[in-house]
This record gives structure tokens, sequence and C-alpha cells, in this order.
């Protein structure tokens, strides 16, 4: 097997125990985060109805127009997820990191709704 699919395989393995344990509801939804290469995607997810309440990304125009990190943009997406979620009503969420670990931008991301007010 290589690496790549070995990569994938114990990504999906940690997803899936992390799901087993978390669950959202429309109160206090789950922020799943997805990592590709150059971009991040989160979204609040309300898993009793099974349906996306909002999301944001950094493909944003206003995020991916500004000449930083992608660091810097996962903690920009962070800190929109948490306006818009305070705009919705929403301030306690579950954080569902999606299998990736807790560093870099996945932690800047948390971080960035963090600041933005959520509680997590």
């Amino acid at each position: 097997m290589s690496k790549l699919v070995q990569k994938l395989q114990r990504r999906n393995t940690i997803r899936r125990r992390i799901r087993s344990k978390i669950s959202g509801s429309a109160e206090k939804p789950r922020l799943s985060v997805f990592r590709s290469n150059t971009e991040i995607y989160a979204q609040l997810i309300d898993d009793v109805n099974a349906k996306t309440l909002l999301s944001c990304s950094s493909q944003k125009k206003d995020i991916s127009s500004q000449p930083i990190t992608k660091t810097e943009k996962s903690k920009e997406v962070g800190k929109q997820l948490a306006e818009l979620a305070r705009a919705k009503g929403i301030e306690k969420i579950v954080f569902d990191r999606g299998g990736y670990l807790f560093h870099g931008r996945v932690k800047a991301l948390a971080d960035g709704a963090r600041e933005g007010g959520l509680i997590f």
C-alpha cells in the first residue's frame, strides 16, 4: 500500500472514531472542518435534522484576495464563521476536527472561532 492510501485510511479511522462520540443539534451544532492543500472549509451542521446551518471557506472573496498565509486565512475563516453563527443566534458548538491533528490550520480556525465569540 502506498503512503498516501495509508494516510487517508488512518485519517478516516480517526474521523469515524470522533464522529461516534460527537453529534450536533440545532442548539449546539457541530463545527466540521475540511482541509485541502490550499483551502480550508468549515460548516455548522445540525445532525439531528441532517442540515447544514451555515458554511464558510477560505475561497470567499474578502479572504482569498488578501495576501496572507494559509494559517492566517484559516483564522479569518473561523472569525467569519463565528460572526455568521452569532447573527443566527448560535453561541455554543461542538468542534469536529475531521480526523486532522489539532495544530496548524485546524487550530488556527478553532482559535479564530473562539475569538469571534463561539464557545466550545
